[in-house]
């Protein structure tokens, strides 16, 4: 499978606490990768994520703008070429901290796309 960001549909994501933010599914089990998924996530200036848990880990890969990463109640900053490792069952939350949309790679195990 080959693609382009620009291919792919964003979906408003519509759960309390979201704001300006949207999801973009790029690859699944639908297009052959068995146990995982790749979303690529925009938060609008002003947007963010969630504070939230899950009982599975994902990892984070920032293309775009500038932001927070709320990890266990600690802000850390990145920016486009920052990466992450969020745990089992941490609270976490992502924040568009700049004036132009932060965009990021979040790859779950297949239960963490719902």
């Amino acid at each position: 499978m080959i693609s382009h960001i620009d291919n792919v549909s964003a979906v408003a994501m519509k759960i309390p606490g979201a704001e300006k933010a949207w999801k973009k599914v790029c690859i699944s089990p639908q297009e052959g990768w068995e146990g995982y998924v790749m979303r690529v996530f925009e938060l609008e200036p002003g947007g963010n994520t969630p504070e939230h848990t899950h009982p599975w880990p994902h990892i984070n890969y920032f293309l775009q703008g500038e932001g927070a990463v709320y990890l266990d109640g600690t802000a850390h900053e990145v920016k486009a070429g920052s990466f992450a490792y969020i745990p089992s069952n941490a609270l976490h939350k992502m924040i568009n901290r700049g004036d132009d949309v932060f965009r990021f790679i979040c790859i779950v195990p297949e239960e963490g796309e719902g």
